[in-house]
């Protein structure tokens, strides 16, 4: 190869993951934002139309533009949350993870429950008895966490099954994104695990070998991706304190999360380099369409967005470094279009129907971070009442 070729743009190493991703001037948030606003877009079909988003259709039933987002979530959750799981201790990372998640899915629980569904009951019944006295009614939406625990509440008092008869609603959730929490937690668990038993530090080489056997059992094609219209078919496991878990989606969110980790960990010898990117594109595209997407488009995935992350042009980089509307945008993008959807919105077209859910999502996401979230993650690291060292008394003062 000549020198000329090797100078070439697209091969010149721009450094590694480890240098380019230091500090927060890095494209994280930015892409987090993305993928939310793609989920919610890709859900406008299902929702709004009863069947899957044209991806699905593209790739002829390998996956859709929804789950290819989740799969990028859960790729630079695994970046990020081995790193914050390496230098934390055990305790201060769980109650890290806890304040980043459970306040803002509460008060949206919450929202649903309290603010969204009521006028909707009222809206379709014409009075609002019995709504807060059924056994599907708001209070056992929240305490099920909107159908993510195992006692499964997914509809408040009926609203969405009486959508469904009058033909407005294709499904029975109000928050059918909520399905991937649940595999986030666990992946979130098995983090602070391998760290408490040294995996993320003196043990690498076995979370790398962890990663191996998860794509050799991907590679094999035993666990496809089941379809979007039902998303937690096949082979399932049951988890305690979690329900049943699919067994598809649990091989392959965790090896994309690991495939992540293993990056982070290995951030010093992974080349940020333009060509790889352009490459891992290809991959992507041609294995999306044309077969072997979950053994090869997934690590190509993970590594185009941490590509990304770092090469986006720093305007972009700079999105989400004081406001992180991701998280908001995926706890309440579904119940709007919902919403929207029992309202007839879907009347309105495709873009129609989606800039509506999109300006009402976004307005409740900037609620829940500036009002929820934020003040949450102010916490993180404030020594609980019960943690701080008692102040020594008049006996115990050296003289």
């Amino acid at each position: 190869m000549s020198t000329r070729v090797l100078r070439h743009p697209l091969l010149r190493p721009r450094g590694t993951l480890a240098q380019l991703t230091t500090g927060r001037a890095n494209g994280f948030g930015a892409l987090r934002l993305l993928l939310a606003v793609a989920v919610v877009v890709s859900h406008a079909w299902p929702v709004g139309r009863g069947r899957p988003d044209p991806f699905w259709d593209w790739t002829d039933g390998t996956t859709d533009l929804g789950k290819t987002a989740v799969l990028g979530f859960f790729a630079l959750s695994g970046f990020m949350i081995t790193g914050s799981a390496a230098k934390l201790p055990p305790l201060r990372y769980a109650r890290h993870r806890a304040l980043r998640i459970l306040p803002g899915l509460f008060v949206s629980l919450l929202f649903c429950a309290l603010v969204l569904t009521p006028p909707l009951y009222l809206w379709q019944h014409g009075t609002l008895a019995g709504f807060w006295s059924r056994p599907d009614g708001p209070a056992g939406y929240v305490t099920s966490l909107g159908g993510v625990s195992p006692t499964a509440g997914w509809d408040v008092s009926g609203v969405l099954a009486e959508g469904v008869r009058r033909g407005t609603n294709f499904d029975r959730s109000f928050n059918g994104a909520l399905w991937s929490l649940k595999y986030e937690v666990l992946c979130y668990l098995a983090a602070g695990l391998l760290a408490a038993f040294g995996a993320l530090r003196r043990n690498r080489r076995l979370l790398l070998a962890g990663t191996a056997v998860l794509w050799l059992l991907t590679a094999s094609g035993l666990a496809d991706l089941p379809s979007p219209a039902s998303p937690l078919a096949g082979p399932s496991v049951a988890v305690p304190g979690f329900g049943r878990v699919s067994g598809h989606l649990l091989l392959h969110l965790g090896l994309v999360f690991l495939l992540g980790s293993v990056l982070r960990l290995w951030a010093g010898r992974v080349p940020v380099n333009d060509g790889f990117a352009l490459a891992a594109a290809g991959v992507l595209a041609v294995t999306a369409r044309w077969g072997g997407y979950p053994a090869f488009g997934h690590p190509a995935l993970v590594y185009l967005l941490l590509w990304a992350a770092v090469r986006l042009p720093e305007r972009f980089r700079r999105i989400g470094r004081r406001a992180d509307y991701s998280y908001g945008v995926y706890v309440y993008g579904f119940p709007v279009e919902q919403a929207l959807a029992l309202l007839g919105a879907a009347r309105l077209g495709t873009a129609g129907f989606l800039g509506c859910a999109l300006s009402v999502t976004g307005v409740l996401a900037a609620f829940s971070w500036h009002c929820v979230e934020e003040p949450a993650l102010r916490l993180r690291d404030r020594t609980p009442a019960w943690a701080r060292p008692r102040p020594a008394g008049p006996a115990e003062l050296s003289p």
